[in-house]
């Protein structure tokens, strides 16, 4: 019964409105009493604080701000044009731009709805006008979004890797091949799209000038280059990538101020200074949401240590005589449900603590694993009903929600088949973290 009222009172105040944060906190706390575990609220602040004093969570809010100041300083248009010269001239030309644009913006903010928003507002529009349907346009930008969170730096990763202790650097390896993967589905889906539907684009098409779109995108390139390529040769931790990330950041605004026709130096300056106060401002409120839901989720997650939660499901799967593999296509079946009704963050803190650690004892890769919910939970962002990228990506059209949600179905599966091809071959993720020695 006291369990029922705890439901009862989880659904009563998501209904009215309440922040999932606050619900998940509340809840929490009632079902210690469910569980006829009260007497262990007394260190439960000591217990949640000394859970989230992990350092590689330092590199969250850096990055949250490197993607906040890119994002305004006008590199999206920049990576746009060089995306064009590469595969512009291709049979549905603008549409690959959308998806290789994704790859490249990866590398800067780690965000898929920060990568959705920015090339939603540049990119839909152009596709629309050169003879794109709207709803394809916003179909494709949404499904390439995913690739943000999967290409280093991700959010989510630093997110898993300091709750299930596992590298950072390592997931950040083995997340650009699952990333490229991902990319690739989407081109060849584009590819048969464009013929199917007669999308413009070919040798005819209109280019951006060589050298300047090479002068204009190269700082933008600097930042994932900075990231990737000190993390993965071991020259910076994560934290120490993020930071650098920033100065980067700051730098390439600065660049791209400059390059506004008439600005003087001064001008410039200010303008970016501008952008870095809005920047600062916005890191700010996401970091302190984040956090919240990372105390509500570690109040939970007390709980499940007290129950013995995972040893409990590690025996029901023994039991049951699943095999590593089996076990983790399970896991990645539960993920994908709960990452269409859940948020991703959410999600992430309170099931893979109960489900992950079986599939790991199983003998899976911890860093397998990792990339592989990673890449669960943020195809939640464009699954319905309540895809947070699909949501943005309609709003910033004018694509209806439900019209994008039908349009973006055969993506959608072309992704999870590509994670089911992840799964059964791991050697696709791991094979850049052991060349670089993070994982034996």
């Amino acid at each position: 019964m006291a369990w029922v009222v705890v439901t009862l009172f989880a659904f009563a105040t998501l209904a009215g409105g309440a922040a999932i944060a606050y619900v998940t906190g509340a809840t929490a706390v009632l079902s210690f009493f469910a569980a006829d575990s009260g007497r262990y609220l007394a260190i439960l602040p000591q217990r949640v604080l000394s859970q989230l004093d992990v350092f590689t969570f330092l590199a969250m809010p850096l990055f949250i701000l490197a993607g906040e100041l890119v994002s305004r300083g006008g590199i999206t248009k920049a990576l746009i044009d060089f995306s064009m010269l590469i595969v512009g001239r291709l049979k549905g030309g603008l549409g690959h731009v959308n998806v290789a644009t994704s790859i490249f913006m990866a590398g800067i903010s780690g965000s898929a709805v920060a990568d959705a928003v920015a090339t939603t507002s540049a990119l839909v529009p152009e596709m629309k006008r050169r003879g794109y349907g709207a709803t394809y346009a916003a179909a494709l930008t949404a499904a390439s979004s995913v690739i943000g969170p999967i290409i280093p730096p991700s959010i989510v990763m630093i997110f898993y890797g300091a709750l299930m202790n596992v590298s950072v650097a390592a997931l950040f390896a083995g997340g650009i091949l699952p990333g490229l993967c991902v990319a690739a589905g989407l081109f060849a889906y584009n590819g048969w799209a464009a013929h199917r539907y007669d999308h413009p684009g070919g040798a005819d098409s209109d280019m951006p000038p060589l050298l300047p779109t090479l002068v204009r995108a190269g700082p933008a390139l600097l930042v994932p280059v900075v990231v990737i390529a000190g993390i993965v040769f071991g020259v910076v931790t994560p934290t120490e990538a993020a930071a650098l990330t920033v100065l980067v950041a700051l730098a390439v605004s600065l660049f791209y101020a400059l390059l506004e026709p008439g600005a003087t130096w001064s001008e410039a300056l200010a303008r970016t200074v501008k952008n870095a106060n809005a920047a600062l401002e916005r890191a700010t409120i996401l970091t302190g949401a984040i956090f919240v839901i990372l105390f509500a989720a570690a109040i939970f997650g007390y709980l499940v240590a007290i129950q013995d939660l995972p040893q409990a499901i590690n025996g029901l799967v023994a039991s049951a005589g699943l095999g590593g593999t089996q076990y983790l296509i399970l896991v990645m079946a539960v993920l994908i449900l709960a990452g269409m009704v859940m948020d991703a963050m959410m999600a992430l803190v309170l099931l893979v603590p109960l489900l992950v650690p079986a599939a790991i004892n199983g003998g899976a890769d911890p860093v397998h694993v990792g990339v592989l919910v990673c890449l669960n939970l943020t195809l939640g962002l464009i699954s319905p009903p309540f895809g947070g990228c699909l949501m943005v990506v309609s709003a910033t059209s004018g694509v209806k929600y439900l019209t994008l949600a039908r349009a973006i179905i055969p993506m959608f599966v072309i992704e999870v088949a590509i994670l089911l091809i992840l799964v059964l071959f791991p050697d696709i993720t791991l094979l850049l973290p052991r060349m670089s020695g993070l994982v034996p």
